[in-house]
């Protein structure tokens, strides 16, 4: 008894003093510190930037607590002095873009419960509420003469049906709503007959639609019934909307029917708008998976399809300044592929579009002021790229490196404003010219706090995996590593699957540190099946989700192992969603971790393709659904929880009460399934969290996730051998 009681002592004593870190390292609560600047935009006359910074700042409503937090800022384009707040509500401020004159800024907060337009003078003043819409108002766009605004506004199909100034003549959708009996929508009709359970038939469904109106029942008849937290039996849709940039006119519906349409933009003679959408008036919304790209005058009339075609969906439609070309992107639906980039003349034709040969994904379509250049960036091979289109010659021009992640930016003139991750710091906002040369730090929204830590610094490796790929890896070092010791090693494995991670990527860098600064090495990779390396590298994994990306992730981790420094009787694994998945799938085939942590994860994949909005991933990748005989095979050969009898490395499972993404009952599968075998294994699950609980969810939460995840791992790793 005392020889048991003397090393329970001596194993709090390594817990406590590995828990307790010196001041030069990352703690746990240094997540709450980190800022975010996005949303950059440049002044018309390029001498300033506007852009927002997220905080996260105590909740005075919840004791304990700290919520997110997104304010205005604005800084000269010069550099010549620090920037400055604009915004201090707590109701916070986003999408904030310039009137022409660059005299005010539009932007977007909530009030009473739903997003509207302010309009901030910049001369002095503070923000008046300019829309007032009953379904609020989102993504401002001035006219080119500074009179008026767009803004995209979204709700269900039952508001718009019982709208009077949106659907003045009662129509009804052309497209079937599928319920069953009803083949001509005639339930969707205004009913005049009384509410009465004993009444008549008609009656009887007046009593119904009550029960569904106040909220007493959800009749689901739509295939997405999914939404990121709760399940909808509504179809959402949204229209634009114009508004003259005076506080208290109404908006004008341009988009009116029952159809979908968003990013809109003003032709630079204030006289059309472009946007995308889908009008399709016979297919249910659900099921239509192309988008076109459509132009309309500023009043209403005259709607025409300028980009469209069945089975393609197309996006990211981009006006240059003189109106003359249109940028997009366009890929084939139901499949894994990347949307190609295209350049085409608005006032052209489809034929005669020219596709950019440029093998990575594509963000933030963004021309230059002279219509020469077009600018987006790029996750490739680690980092988050900025690049630069030459219309002439066609050719992309890399502007920033694989070593760090362009996130927000601007271009104006000759003025580049940017957003920057690096291993250095998480999140800053830099100057450049408009070759991205000669960047300049304007922000010191995390230097002053970093500076003073002790980093670890990844060291990037590669190998070739058996189809002859390429694959990326980096391995980080304890941040107080000492040659000739030994260290626990923890492979982090990313999701998506098409995610990529590297030193560009933003929200994994609190993590890596944490761990490092804890004593642990971290290893994390690019297996095959991710993005940042082109359409073929990210089709590897078609039909293969386990094995294949299974042994890209265990081969990074054999190259850090084989560097010597690792504890081989201390390996440790951890990942989410599909990431998730993969660690479950690596545990009912391979014994060497100490501990495991699958977060939010997919493991029986028929489950996912019934409870997860993201149940098309299913049939793109394994060519078909649970009940065809030509996939249901693959699809339990390739789900974890196949080989579920074979996990016997301890576990802890997360996953998010209202994380309908991938769905809760397929990680309590996982979870019976283990306690039933009575296998070491915990379950988390965190009342309220999304699929975004790590990234934008509940502080309180993410840390609480983060030091579980640690102190699971230190009660295995740390145990005394029985």
């Amino acid at each position: 008894m005392k020889k048991q009681f003397t090393v329970l002592l001596l194993f709090l004593a390594v817990f406590i003093a590995r828990a307790q870190a010196p001041d030069n390292l990352i703690k746990v609560t240094d997540m709450l510190k980190i800022k975010q600047a996005g949303a950059v935009t440049i002044s018309p006359d390029g001498n300033w930037v506007a852009f927002t910074i997220n905080s996260i700042e105590p909740d005075p409503a919840a004791k304990g607590d700290c919520k997110h937090q997104t304010q205005l800022h604005l800084a000269p384009t010069s550099g010549a002095t620090k920037p400055r707040q604009l915004t201090f509500a707590k109701e916070g401020a986003s999408q904030p873009t310039w009137s022409p004159d660059g005299k005010q800024l539009a932007f977007v907060r909530v009030a009473d419960g739903k997003p509207q337009i302010f309009l901030l003078p910049l001369n002095g003043g503070e923000p008046m509420q300019l829309t007032k819409f009953k379904y609020g108002a989102n993504t401002p766009r001035w006219s080119p003469d500074g009179s008026k605004l767009l803004f995209t506004s979204g709700f269900g199909l039952k508001e718009l049906l019982s709208d009077s100034l949106l659907n003045p003549n009662n129509d009804i959708p052309k497209w079937s709503y599928e319920k069953p009996g009803f083949y001509q929508n005639e339930h969707l009709k205004v009913s005049i007959a009384k509410v009465d359970p004993d009444g008549s038939l008609a009656e009887i469904r007046g009593y119904l639609d009550k029960n569904e109106k106040d909220q007493k029942a959800k009749v689901i008849n739509q295939l997405n019934f999914q939404e990121e937290a709760n399940v909808s039996a509504n179809i959402s849709l949204s229209h634009i909307f114009i508004v003259d940039a005076v506080p208290g006119t109404t908006p004008k519906n341009l988009t009116p029917g029952f159809s979908t349409s968003y990013n809109p933009r003003f032709t630079p003679d204030g006289k059309r708008v472009v946007f995308e959408g889908d009008s399709d008036e016979t297919e249910h919304p659900n099921r239509s998976l192309e988008s076109e790209v459509y132009i309309v005058n500023a009043d209403g009339s005259n709607l025409k399809r300028i980009l469209g075609k069945a089975g393609v969906a197309y996006n990211s439609a981009t006006l240059s300044p003189s109106g003359k070309w249109l940028a997009f992107q366009y890929n084939k639906t139901q499949t894994v592929s990347i949307p190609k980039l295209a350049i085409m003349l608005l006032d052209g034709s489809e034929s005669d579009m020219v596709t950019i040969d440029y093998d990575r994904n594509k963000n933030n379509l963004t021309w230059a002021s002279n219509d020469k250049h077009l600018y987006f960036t790029s996750p490739s091979n680690g980092g988050v790229i900025l690049n630069r289109l030459e219309l002439k010659s066609k050719k992309v021009e890399q502007l920033t490196d694989f070593n760090s992640g362009v996130n927000s930016f601007d271009i104006r003139k000759d003025k580049l404003a940017f957003v920057k991750t690096e291993v250095a710091n998480p999140n800053e906002l830099y100057l450049a010219n408009e070759n991205a040369k000669k960047a300049q730090r304007i922000t010191s929204l995390n230097h002053d706090w970093v500076k003073d830590k002790k980093l670890s610094i990844p060291e990037k490796k590669t190998f070739k995996n058996e189809k002859g790929q390429v694959v990326e890896y980096w391995v980080m070092k304890p941040t107080n590593y000492k040659p000739g010791n030994k260290y626990p090693l923890l492979l982090e494995i990313h999701g998506g699957p098409t995610a990529m991670w590297g030193p560009g990527e933003s929200s994994m860098w609190h993590e890596y540190q944490y761990f490092a600064s804890r004593g642990y090495g971290v290893v994390y990779s690019n297996p095959r099946g991710s993005g940042g390396y082109g359409e073929e590298f990210m089709r590897a994994n078609v039909a293969d989700w386990g094995k294949g990306p299974a042994n890209d992730v265990l081969t990074a981790l054999d190259g850090a192992v084989d560097e010597g420094w690792a504890d081989t009787s201390r390996l440790v694994v951890t990942g989410g969603s599909y990431g998730g998945y993969l660690v479950s799938w690596i545990l009912g085939h391979d014994k060497r971790f100490k501990a495991a942590c699958a977060q939010r994860g997919v493991y029986d994949l028929g489950t996912f393709f019934g409870e997860g909005n993201a149940w098309r991933l299913v049939p793109n990748y394994f060519g078909g659904y649970p009940w065809e005989d030509n996939a249901k095979g693959l699809i339990q050969r390739e789900s974890p929880l196949t080989y579920v009898q074979n996990i016997t490395t301890p576990l802890i499972i997360f996953h998010g009460e209202n994380d309908l993404r991938t769905g809760v009952i397929q990680s309590e599968m996982l979870y019976k399934s283990l306690k039933i075998m009575n296998r070491p294994v915990e379950y988390v699950r965190h009342p309220g969290a999304t699929h975004e609980i790590t990234r934008s969810g509940n502080n309180r939460q993410r840390i609480d996730q983060m030091l579980r995840t640690y102190e699971f791992f230190e009660r295995w790793l740390n145990k005394p051998v029985q």
